[in-house]
Order: structure tokens, then C-alpha cells, then sequence
């Protein structure tokens, strides 16, 4: 499958939007469309997936390495497949867009904000180019889509501004519809803020399909298989927190945990019975904007329960948080939560962490032998007081974790982080491992 990469030239130019109009544009044109997204995020492809109506790839070559980023993109499926980027172009030492174009060997379309500029446009993506030669990086930047750009005068300028060898792929109108609503953690979710489709419709004619297609080359096969196991003489039950609280989680890892054994899904913001499963999981998501409906439901509760029976589980981020003893929200009301894990969290006016994240084993916990690296990244406005003797799954190599040099607080067989792990981490095969050694 080929595909191209739509970059930034910082974060705020409209990489989101522009991407989704791309992808209509596309699909007018009749091209079936494999959403992607560089870099560790879960909220922008969940606008990916209501346009393209298919789960978007993450593409990280920190949480993944070279040849996982490359098993990731082609395991996607379609004709051709649009990474959007992360922040700027060159912005990021763990995986910025340009280790995942490099990784994939794919074009750079740069997306640049031409609302306050014509000539200038050309001048930028000139400097975008020639800057991969001065680190040393075997970047192609193909050419420019140029974002909230008018037409006539406007357009012209910004084409003609444009030497031979950048290609001009069209732009996106500057239009208030186009805008999406952001909170804490970034822009709001697909599924609560979707674009109207004849607001994309009417965008995608300015774009130019068949230039994205005719630019787009086909990523190196990795050079090795995944490491991971498949569960075929033995059957394990997993389950999987899934509602609008916790719905942070990489397509990857779902289809890790489907190939180990059978995925089971449950809503503790409906207040589901948890599933007899042999493993739990909780991903991360915004516990905190549905505290008191967590704090009224039995479904956490019984979590806590099965974990206590020695069920292995393992809760990132807002799941973690959600097995605390208490979330206090940024309104300063404070509901009691599953009370698992022996921490209080309280939610911040700003981040309290943001980083790619490199974890070591501290042998506490099966799901990280002693000294085993697992890499992952954590985004969070949330901060940790512990209320009594903890011991820790991780020392923190980079990051902040929980305490600022440890991360992943165990109870029982149970372990909860600020780290969200990819499936190339490792991580889910040993939650895997650890249902089968001892299932309850």
C-alpha cells in the first residue's frame, strides 16, 4: 500500500483538519482510505476513523522501533494510506514525523498556514527541504498543501511561489466549520465532535487527489517478524474496559490481545458485571470528566475484586487512575474510585507530564522482569499523592511516571501506570503469560 505523509511545519497549522479533508478528497475520487497517525496520540484518529470508517494506525518508531512502525503500516489495508504527522515536521527527539517518514521511506507533504501568507508559503517549504539535509535526514518533501487558503490571487501567488521540484497538492478554504473543539489533552474526541461531511465535501474540491496519489511510494517490508505469541493450544479470556472514559487504546494492541485469546469488551460507565476473564485490562481515557457516574457505578468495584482474587491486570493512565482511591476533578469535587491501587489524584489546570517513556523492571511484577525495558509514553493533567507503602513495577529511565523515577504501582497481580504501552512494548503478551501461568 502506498502512502504519503502530511506534516506540519509546527503544531497549530490544522494538520487534523487537513488531513480529514485529504481523506474526502480521496474517497470522492474513489480511493479507499488507511488512516495513520505519527507519533503515540489516540485523539486525532478518532477523527480519522469516523471519515475513513476504519481503525488508524499508529505510527511510532519509539513505541515500535523501525521494523514495528513498518509491521503497523502494513497491516493497514486500503489504496493508499495518509499519515498525519506530529507537531512540526522536525519537532520531537523520541519519534517526531520525520523518523516515521524516514522509517517508511515515505513523501512529506507539508500542510502550511498560508492565512498570513503567498510568497512566503514557497520560502517555507524550501527551508522545510533543505533542512533535512543539514541533520543528516533522507527526507523527501514533495510539495505543499497549503492550509486556510483562499482561491484566485491568493492560490496563484502561493503556486507560483513554488519551485519546480514542490508539487502544489491545493488547499483547504479558511472556514469556520472546519474548526474543532479542543480541551485538556487536545482536540475533542471523533465521536463527540465529528466535521459535517458536506463541510469536508465542500473542502475536498480544492484538493488535489490525483497528485497525492501519483506522489505516494510504497514502505520497505520489516526486515524481521513481530515477537509475540498466539495463544493456540490454550485459550485465555481477556477483558477490556471500553466506553467514553477509557478509550485510549492503539489498534495494535487490540489485535494483540484478539491473536493471544478471546477480547471481551465491558462499560464501567454502564455499570457492566466484569467479565469472568483470566486477564483484565483498562486503558487510559477521561475518567475525570465522568467521576461521579464511575463513583456510582459497582463495575470498578468489582475490578478491584477480581484483582484481589489475583486476576493480572493491568490499568493505564485513566484506568489507573480510575482503581485509585479517589479522583478529585478540576471543579475540586472528589469521587471515590475503585480503590485498588493506594494513591488520591487530583486533576491540574495544566500537564503534569508529556513525554516518550522509557521504563525498567524493578522484578516486582511478572508483566516486567527485573531489568526488562518497556517503552511507552505518558500525557496526563493528573498527579499521584501515594497514601501508604507502595512498590513499583518500573524505575523511570526517561519520563516522569508516578513519582518522578518510578511508575506502575502493583497490588496483588495487578499493575497500574501513567505509561501507555504499545503492543511492540511486550506488555500485553506478559499480562497473556500471566493468565496462563496461574488463571483464576
Amino acid at each position: 500500500m502506498k502512502g504519503v505523509v502530511l506534516a506540519g511545519t509546527s503544531s497549530g497549522t490544522g494538520k487534523t483538519v487537513a488531513t480529514l479533508v485529504a481523506m474526502h478528497a480521496l474517497e470522492r475520487a474513489g480511493y479507499t482510505v488507511q488512516p495513520s497517525k505519527a507519533g503515540p496520540d489516540f485523539i486525532d484518529p478518532s477523527h480519522h476513523r469516523v471519515v475513513a470508517d476504519r481503525p488508524s494506525r499508529t505510527l511510532d518508531v519509539w513505541l515500535q522501533g523501525q521494523d514495528g512502525t513498518r509491521r503497523n503500516y502494513h497491516r493497514g489495508n486500503g489504496d493508499i494510506c495518509l499519515v498525519e504527522g506530529v507537531m512540526g515536521l522536525y519537532d520531537g527527539d523520541g519519534s517526531s514525523t520525520a523518523m516515521v517518514a524516514e522509517a517508511l521511506d515515505l513523501p512529506v507533504v507539508l500542510v502550511v498556514d498560508a492565512s498570513a501568507g503567498m510568497e512566503s508559503v514557497g520560502a517555507t517549504a524550501l527551508g522545510f527541504a533543505a533542512y533535512a539535509d543539514r541533520i543528516g535526514r533522507d527526507i523527501d518533501v514533495a510539495g505543499v498543501l497549503a492550509q486556510r487558503a483562499h482561491g484566485g490571487r491568493h492560490e496563484n501567488g502561493i503556486r507560483e511561489a513554488l519551485p519546480e521540484e514542490l508539487t502544489y497538492f491545493g488547499r483547504i478554504p479558511p472556514d469556520d466549520r472546519l474548526e474543532i473543539p479542543d480541551r485538556h489533552l487536545g482536540l475533542e474526541m471523533g465521536t463527540e465532535a465529528a466535521l459535517d461531511d458536506a463541510v469536508l465535501e465542500e473542502a475536498a474540491a480544492t484538493v488535489k487527489a490525483e497528485r497525492l496519489v501519483e506522489a505516494a511510494e510504497t514502505p520497505p517490508a520489516p526486515s524481521t517478524e513481530a515477537v509475540g505469541m498466539t495463544s493456540e493450544d490454550e485459550t485465555v479470556s481477556i477483558a477490556m474496559a471500553e466506553d467514553e472514559a477509557f478509550c485510549f487504546f492503539y489498534p495494535g494492541t487490540v489485535e494483540r490481545l484478539r491473536a493471544c485469546g478471546d477480547l471481551t469488551t465491558f462499560s464501567p460507565l454502564a455499570g457492566d458485571e466484569v467479565p469472568p476473564a483470566d486477564a483484565i485490562y483498562l486503558p487510559g481515557g477521561y475518567p475525570e470528566l465522568h467521576a461521579s457516574q464511575l463513583a456510582s457505578s459497582a463495575t470498578l468495584d468489582g475490578v478491584a475484586a477480581r484483582a484481589s482474587e489475583g486476576v493480572p491486570l493491568l490499568a493505564e493512565c485513566g484506568g489507573f487512575m480510575a482503581l485509585t482511591d479517589s479522583l478529585t476533578t478540576g471543579e475540586g469535587t472528589t469521587a471515590e474510585m475503585g480503590g485498588l491501587f493506594p494513591a488520591t489524584v487530583e486533576m491540574h489546570d495544566r500537564y503534569q507530564a508529556l513525554d516518550h517513556v522509557s521504563l525498567v523492571g524493578t522484578g516486582n511484577t511478572t508483566l516486567a522482569p527485573k531489568d526488562t525495558e518497556r517503552r511507552g509514553h505518558e500525557f496526563h493533567y493528573s498527579s499521584a499523592t501515594l497514601q501508604r507503602d507502595a512498590q513499583f513495577a518500573f524505575e523511570v529511565e526517561r519520563g516522569d511516571g508516578i513519582d518522578g523515577a518510578h511508575d506502575g504501582l502493583v497490588e496483588h497481580r495487578a499493575v497500574g501506570t501513567y505509561t501507555h504501552c504499545h503492543a511492540e512494548s511486550g506488555l500485553f503478551d506478559a499480562l497473556v503469560e500471566a493468565a496462563l501461568e496461574s488463571p483464576v
